[in-house]
């Protein structure tokens, strides 16, 4: 091919123009060098998923906490939870630890 019917193309007439040059020139700086670009608009999108993910974690952490403070209102649950918890005890009382060895010896 000579240049005469490289210039003739239909394809090289079209990408030539000016206008497609500049439209093809703001569509790269905006997929990749603006302050708005895709990439940027991805690593958001990928940090929005992560805080939805923990808003939802912490919302299920709150339901739990909060049923366990509503088990608690009752005196019985409540002593029952200090002692288990906090290894507390009435006076004049003994309290044996039981651990268990987890370590398989084989």
């Amino acid at each position: 091919m000579t240049l005469k019917q490289i210039k003739e193309n239909k394809v090289f007439k079209i990408l030539s123009n000016k206008y497609v040059i500049i439209l093809i020139l703001f569509a790269i700086w905006m997929g990749f060098f603006d302050e708005n670009s895709f990439m940027n608009h991805r690593e958001l999108d990928e940090e929005i998923d992560k805080l939805e993910n923990a808003n939802e974690y912490y919302k299920e952490q709150i339901e739990t906490d909060q049923k366990i403070i509503d088990n608690l209102n009752d005196p019985d649950s409540l002593e029952k939870y200090a002692r288990e918890e906090y290894k507390m005890k009435k006076k004049n009382e003994d309290i044996f630890i039981i651990e268990y060895d987890t370590v398989d010896k084989d």
